[in-house]
Parts: C-alpha cells; structure tokens; sequence
C-alpha cells in the first residue's frame, strides 16, 4: 500500500515538521512493515508555471516533426512577453494550456533548464510531459491532463497563466509504500493507515467513513442474493445525469497516481479513489446496459463470462457471481463483466447513468475465485484479507457523493441494502492474559486502553468481554487481542531474557547424525542448497521414470503456490539439479551441491480428523490418529556434480567428476551412520544404464534398496539443461541411520605392525566387484582389518567375458604380531570362499 504523506495529514494532524522518515519509524515501531519512503520531486526547483500556447511554426527540413511556439507564461518570466520554446510534441494546440518550465529551474535527475539553440531557433525553457516531471504513468485523455505519460500535460482552462504548477500537480511530496501483510486487511487503505498513525502519535482521527448516510427503502435498486454466505452485505445506488464529458480533476488523479494505480476516467476513478480512502472495492455499472435485478449467486454448469480485460472466462461452480436477467456480469469481488463496462467515448456513446455496488464477500471464495482464474485485482487483493462489511453504505454513498460534485450528476433517491443477519463477535480474555504472553506487567487499565485504541468494545474487570470491531477479522482469539497490546505498547519495550533449558536437553540422535552428513560433505567440497519441497509431473518425465514408478504417486496440495508445481516432492533431484542449472547458467561451472530434507509419500488410505484444540495437549489417541493422516516423510539425502572434481595446477592435472565421485559421496554418508553400504551394478530412472550404482543396506533386518548414485542419463541432461556427465545421488538417509551401527566408534591404534597381503582374482565380468569384496572380508575373519580394490583389469591376457580383480587385503592383530604364516592363511581362506561364492580363481594359476 502506498500512503501519500500529504494525503494522510488530511485524516490525521501530524506536526507539520513531521518527515515521511519520522512517520515511518512510528508505524515500523507499531508493528507495519514500511518498506521506503519515497521522495517524489527530489531536486525539482522551479520557476515551472502554467503557460497558454499563443502561436505555433511548423519548422520543415527535419527528420522529425518540431514546432516553434510562442508561449503566454504571464509574469513568470520577469518580462510579461511570449516566451519562444522549441517543441517535438503534436498533442497539443494554439490555446492550450500547458506546464512550461523556465530557465534556471531543474527538473527530476538534477536536469538543469537553461536557454539553449537548436534546430536553428533558441529555446527558452520547454513545455513538460509527465515523465519529465517524474509524475509516472498518469494523464489519461480522461483526466484534467489528458496527454498520456509521454504526451504534453493539456491543462483545463481554468487554470490562470503563471499559476505555480509545482503546487497544482502536487509534484513534492512523500509517498509510504508499506507491505500489508495477510493478517493487517484494513491496512490496504488511508483510513486503516491514518487510524494506526494517530494510535502511535497519539492524535485523533478523522474517520473518512463517519458520514451521514440515508436508511435503505423500497425504491431502491432490486437485488436478490441467493447465496448469504458468499455474500452477506450488498448495498446498490443510482446516479443519473452524469456528464460523460467531465474529466478527473488533477488533485484526484494525483492521489491515485501516487498509491500506485493508474487514472482512467472519472466514474472508474472515483471508485478506485473511495477504494483507496476507505478500503472498500467498489463496482460501478453502466445501468443502461443492466437488464433487470441484480442477483448474487454461485455459477452454474457451462456459464462464461468476458471480463474487463477483454478474456472470456470458463466460470467455475464454486465462482461467485453478480448477474442479471441475462446471466453473469462480473465475477463477484474480483472483476466486472464488459458487457456492463463504463463508457468513456464522448457525450453520445458514454455512460450517463451509474448503479454504484458496495457488497462484502466471503475471504476464502474471494481467494480461491482470483487464484482459479489467475485474476489478481485490486478489488481481490482486500476482500481475501478482510474488508470492513459496515463501511460499504458509506463507501456507497461517498462514491455517490463524489459523482455528483465532478460530474453533475443527480443521485436516485432509492437506497438498496441486503443484508444478512449477524451479531457482533466477541472474545474473552483475562485481563492478565497480555501480561503473562509478553512477560510484562501492563496492567489492566493499559490493556483496556490499548484494546479500545483499535476499536474494541471492553467490558469486565478480571475477564474481559471485548466486542472485535468489524474492520478486524483477524482478531478471534485472546492471543490475537495480546499481540494488539504487545504492538503497541512497542516491541522494543519487550525485555530480553534468555530462554533456559532444562539439563540433559539438546538434539537428538537423530538430528546429530544429519549433522554429522552435512558436515562430512562439507568437508569434501560440497556446498548445501535448499529448495522448495513442491513438483510438478514435468519433473518426472525430464527425469524419465517409468509410467508406474512409485515416485509419480504424489500428495496434491489442495491450494499450490504455483499450478505447475501442484504435488509436494517424493524426490529431492528435481530441486537440486534446478539449482544446479541456475549457477551453472551463472558461470559456476564446478560445482558439487548437496541437499538434506523431507519427501512426501502418500499412505493408501488416510482421513483427516477435526481440528484439535490448542488450549491443552491432546491425547495420544488423537495424535497418533491424526500422525496416521499424515503422509510418509522419510529424509533423503542428494548430491549433484558437474564440471572438475580436482582442479588442474602446478601439483598437477586436475579431473571431472564423474560416477565414482557420486558413489563416495554415499559412501561418506554411510560412514557417518556406522553403516555398511554395499555397491552395486543397478539401473533406475534418470541415470546412464551403464554408469548406475545401486546402493544396498541391511536395513531392519532385511537386504534393501536404499537409493542410487552415477552418472546422469543424457536425455535427463538435455531436457533439463544440465552441462554434460554430471553425475547425481539420492539415497534414504532415515533408512541409512536405521542400518548403521548407531554412534560411530573412533579408530583403534594398534601398537603392533600390519601384514598386507595383495590378490588378483579372475572373475566373470558380470559379477559385481561388491560380491567379491563381501566373500573376501567374510573368508578373511576377525584378523582382516581393511579390504581395498586397486586395479581392475580387462585385456587379451584373459578369458573373452572375464575381468580381473586386484586387491591389498591388511591383516592385523590386537594382542600379538602376525607371523607371515598367519596372514597368508586368512588371505587363503578369503581367496577360497570368494571362488566358492562367485567362481573366483587366482590369477596366473
């Protein structure tokens, strides 16, 4: 929300040496958060005056058009006499009045006017469009400017020659742009602004919606809601005998260009500026273009409707609607329909008689309604935060009023309101209650007075009884009503304490064992990445995963972010290799990420239970009911790679990353847990068949699955636009800490000598190194300290359809030094299981 600092010293006295900076700490300090203040006509300095064009010269010889005028500036000029101004603009005419600036004065971006010669004439000064002055997109052909922003400002002829034009377009001032957060609804306008204003400076307020309004009666316009839960207040007025030649009045127009929306033509623009003031979207028909009565009601099978921005739209079942005798005309707190749109094209096609609308709709139908049809709108934007429902007869009628000032038109004497029956809301609190959340002692009478500041109504001594006022939904609860004290009383008043938490306290075992992984990856050279934890089904088939592939089995969240990430995430790659495309495209081009988080799988069946109550905890039976609703979340763990692993320098050649590098990062992690991780030839989804690792644990007494680590396939690649052979993997990191061994044991330091004893062995090419490795360490026995492969072999020297296997086997033991008979009897022992389990023969045997 954008506040014009001049706009709200007209509902509040500030002191007049109050700054837009000294406003903004107040708020800041209130609990708004002001994002900058802005300073519009920073280093404008005058004399910059209205002028009337008396004569034009049409110079030729040109590339362009430009024009020699002769320019009426009065006094201004210290002369009295035509003051001579070469101009390119067309949009304007002998007799116009326009905004000259003169010699000496500097426009927005320190532009110093001075006297100069060009096109073979000297220019005294220049005749100004919007954007020279800063004024931003405003002007439009039906406002008193008319010109457009790039156009030459056309003043009315009221405007005397020489009139200070700096003070007429209101170019100095102070604007507040102030991010409303969802809870603060009331905040989208001056008055919820100039009501928190005059609360932190402690000033009266002038309510903009205390005005006198007329009682509704039976000669209002017809309007029959059929549906009171979508809508439960609609208030309808009449103005006849508008001028469809009156234009928006500069000061009007001004105020609305400053809050950040763009003027058009006064009907719209008075309704946009009550919209602003007071907070309450209003919608104003063409009532020659209404046929019959008013209705409010949900859309039915098959209904569309063309909307103001010219797009027909699909109506939904559960879209609320305003309609006549004819069907839809305009998608109800959201946008109107074109059929009804208010015309603007001269006195024989435009609007002469308005049916002014001031409803109050339901929030969540609102939302829902602008996010289904992807139509955000002002007007949308407040009814899903909460807006006031008592304010719109005034809203109404200021609107009303507004017409018939500027455009001379005659307001209907039937008043239309449907309303449906509500009481009051109130909550109950302890007096105390504000104390004991802040750790504060304010005292009863400051809690009243607080309360009573932001429009509640309190009763009682001990336990209050406060009647919410109708501008704030948000306050249903008595930790809503503390928070209101807390704000305002200042958070910088809060004391400091540090929390002390109780001994024998801390993480658990768990949390310290992700600890420990993201640690030890750091210290490879792996950098955490975060991302959102939502997909959409493109991800899955980038990353080519079959049809019937558990992973597409996704939780649909019933209100996305984003319609193209609908699901939350059953793997991490899609996020991560995104982040990895984004820093590749950014010139890191060596890059190994890492990722610790939740995904999301849904159970067969789960059904929601009601929602629990916060004043006490629930019992077990409720929880586990409610934990059994939940989806399954197990935390996995991601590693992507691309570019060189080890850099090239004088130490040496460097190398990429490749495969081997994604298989030790799941190692590394499997270290962390105590766990032994076997590795395995696999295939699966977005990784090259032949450069697939499949990582294996003994996991809750079974042999299983854990995840998948190599090189990515080069389809997953393209469609992703990652750079070549980057490498990925993704594995159950709750799953891993389940097969480890719980904490992991330091090393042991023996004093007495190792024995290493090396092997090659001879195997078929398809048996997994892990299988020989695992009948290795088996037949070796307790004296086995390590087991290493270091060199694989495949050449003329063996068998077609055969590899070789080397390995340095390490024996050692705890109490004595091993004789060399020993070792060579565990490595034979080792050798022998391994031919028994996968055909393994010494080599050169």
């Amino acid at each position: 929300m954008r506040v014009p600092l001049s706009w709200l010293r007209e509902y509040v006295d500030l002191p007049a040496t109050e700054t837009g900076r000294d406003v903004q700490a107040k708020l800041v300090s209130a609990g708004l958060e002001v994002e900058t203040v802005e300073q519009l006509g920073a280093g404008l300095k005058g004399p910059l005056v209205v002028g009337q064009v008396r004569a034009i010269e049409e110079l030729e010889g040109f590339k362009k058009p430009i024009r020699f005028c002769h320019v009426d500036v009065g006094e201004a000029n210290g002369t009295g006499e035509l003051q001579e101004i070469v101009c390119g603009a067309r949009n304007f005419a002998v007799g116009d009045k326009v905004v000259v600036v003169l010699p000496g004065a500097v426009l927005p971006g320190d532009f110093a006017i001075a006297a100069r010669k060009t096109y073979g004439k000297t220019s005294h000064g220049m005749i100004c469009s919007a954007d020279e002055l800063g004024m931003g997109d405003w002007g439009s052909p039906r406002t008193e400017s008319g010109g457009g922003t790039h156009g030459i400002i056309v003043l009315p002829p009221q405007y005397e020659v020489g009139t200070d034009a700096i003070e007429l377009l209101e170019l100095v001032d102070e604007v507040l742009d102030i991010a409303v957060t969802p809870d603060r609804g009331y905040c989208l306008s001056m008055r919820g602004i100039a009501r928190e204003t005059a609360i932190a400076y402690g000033l009266p307020l002038r309510d903009p919606a205390l005005i006198d309004v007329p009682g509704p009666n039976a000669h209002g316009y017809p309007v029959e809601i059929a549906d009171p839960f979508g809508c439960d207040r609609f208030t309808a007025r009449t103005v006849a005998g508008l001028d469809p030649e009156a234009r928006t009045p500069i000061w009007m127009a001004r105020r609305i260009q400053k809050a950040g929306m763009r003027p058009v033509s006064l009907t719209v623009d008075i309704t946009n500026y009550v919209m602003l003031e007071l907070g309450q979207p209003l919608h104003a028909y063409d009532r020659s273009q209404v046929r019959g009565p008013i209705g409010v009601r949900r859309a039915r099978a098959g209904e569309t409707l063309k909307t103001l921005d010219g797009q027909q739209r699909k109506l939904d079942a559960e879209d609320l609607v305003i309609t006549d005798e004819r069907g839809p005309i305009g998608l109800a707190g959201v946008m109107g329909g074109a059929e009804t749109e208010i015309a603007d094209h001269g006195a024989e096609l435009g609007t002469t008689e308005v049916l002014v609308e001031a409803a109050h709709f339901d929030q969540i139908t609102i939302a829902r309604a602008s996010r289904r049809h992807k139509l955000a709108s002002e007007a949308s934007r407040r009814f899903e935060r909460g807006v006031d429902p008592e304010a719109a007869s005034a809203a109404a009628q200021r609107t009303v009023d507004l017409l018939v000032l500027l455009a001379g038109g005659t307001a209907d004497a039937g008043v239309t309101e449907v309303i449906a029956p509500s009481a009051p809301r109130t909550v109950t609190m302890p007096a105390g209650h504000p104390d004991r959340v802040a750790g504060v002692a304010y005292g009863r009478e400051t809690v009243v007075r607080r309360l009573q500041q932001v429009g509640c109504d309190v009763y009682g001594q001990d336990e209050l009884i406060v009647t919410v006022p109708s501008w704030r939904p948000d306050l249903t609860a008595p930790n809503d009503l503390a928070e209101e004290v807390i704000r305002l009383e200042g958070y910088e008043n809060l004391p400091s304490t540090l929390p002390r938490p109780p001994a024998g306290r801390g993480l658990t075992e768990r949390q310290r064992f992700h600890r420990r992984v993201g640690r030890a990856l750091a210290g490879h050279g792996y950098v955490e990445a975060l991302s959102y934890p939502f997909i959409g089904t493109d991800a899955f088939d980038a990353l080519g995963l079959a049809d019937d592939d558990p992973a597409r089995r996704v939780v649909r969240l019933v209100n996305p972010l984003s319609d193209e990430e609908p699901a939350l995430r059953t793997t991490l790659l899609p996020g991560l290799l995104a982040a990895l495309r984004r820093n590749e495209g950014r010139g890191s081009h060596d890059l190994a990420l890492f990722e610790t988080g939740l995904v999301f799988h849904p159970r067969a069946e789960s059904v929601v239970p009601e929602r629990l109550p916060v004043a006490q905890r629930p019992e077990d039976s409720r929880l586990d009911e409610l934990n059994a609703a939940l989806p399954e979340q197990p935390r996995h763990l991601a590693v992507v790679l691309a570019g060189a692993r080890e850099r090239s320098g004088w130490w040496g050649k460097g190398r990429p990353a490749d495969w081997a590098d994604a298989v030790e990062a799941a190692r590394t992690a499997a270290a962390e847990a105590g766990a032994d991780l076997v590795v395995r030839k696999g295939a699966y989804g977005p990784w090259h068949p032949g450069r697939c690792a499949e990582l294996v644990a003994f996991v809750d007494g079974a042999e299983r699955v854990i995840g998948h680590a190599g090189e990515l396939h080069p389809r997953v690649i393209k469609a992703l636009g990652l750079p070549a052979r980057a490498c990925a993997t993704e594995l159950d990191l709750d799953a891993l800490e389940r097969a480890g061994a719980g904490a992991v044991q330091a090393p042991r330091i023996s004093n007495y000598p190792v024995a290493t004893q090396d092997v090659a062995l001879v195997v078929p090419a398809d048996v997994p190194a892990a299988e020989v490795e695992s009948a290795l360490r088996e037949g070796a026995g307790e004296l086995l300290e390590s087991l290493r492969l270091f060199d694989v072999y495949t050449g003329d020297q063996l068998a077609e359809g055969h590899k070789s296997l080397a390995y340095a086997l390490r024996f050692r033991a705890a109490d004595r030094t091993l004789t060399v008979e020993e070792a060579t009897a565990a490595r034979d022992a080792a050798v022998a299981l391994a031919a028994e389990h996968t055909g393994a023969v010494l080599r050169g045997v």
